[in-house]
């Protein structure tokens, strides 16, 4: 995911005035992340996924399951809402705009991925017996 967060950014920070050219590279980014995105909460919500072992192996850190869990439909529903626009063609009146909303975006999931790595770690490193 931190690849296709970064190719979004790339894909930002390109000039806007290329119209067109513009907003299909956001686009095509955009789609490498909801893909990417979907993988990811499958690996840490699916069966068997990091959170369901951390629910189990390390329940006091439950709460923080629950936040990272309800930010995954809060981004994805963002990530899917951009990328909709995008694809079927929506008028952007403001594309600088919309380049600094997505650019926010960006940088929740950078945060989103840092308090998942942030809870592993605790769990690891403190619940499970890891050295450190």
């Amino acid at each position: 995911m931190r690849d296709s967060v970064a190719a979004v950014d790339e894909a930002l920070a390109s000039p806007i005035a290329r119209g067109g050219a513009w907003r299909e590279r956001v686009r095509a980014a955009l789609a490498e992340l909801a893909h990417d995105f979907r993988d990811h909460v499958e690996l840490t919500e699916g069966p068997g996924g990091i959170y369901d072992q951390l629910s189990r192996e390390a329940p006091r850190l439950s709460a923080a399951v629950d936040r990272l869990t309800r930010e995954h439909r809060t981004y994805a529903d963002a990530v899917q809402g951009y990328l909709t626009v995008l694809e079927h063609g929506g008028t952007i009146a403001d594309l600088p705009a919309f380049r600094e909303e997505v650019t926010t975006l960006m940088g929740q999931l950078v945060r989103h991925r840092q308090k998942g790595a942030d809870l592993v770690y605790e769990a690891y490193d403190v619940d499970l017996g890891g050295s450190g």
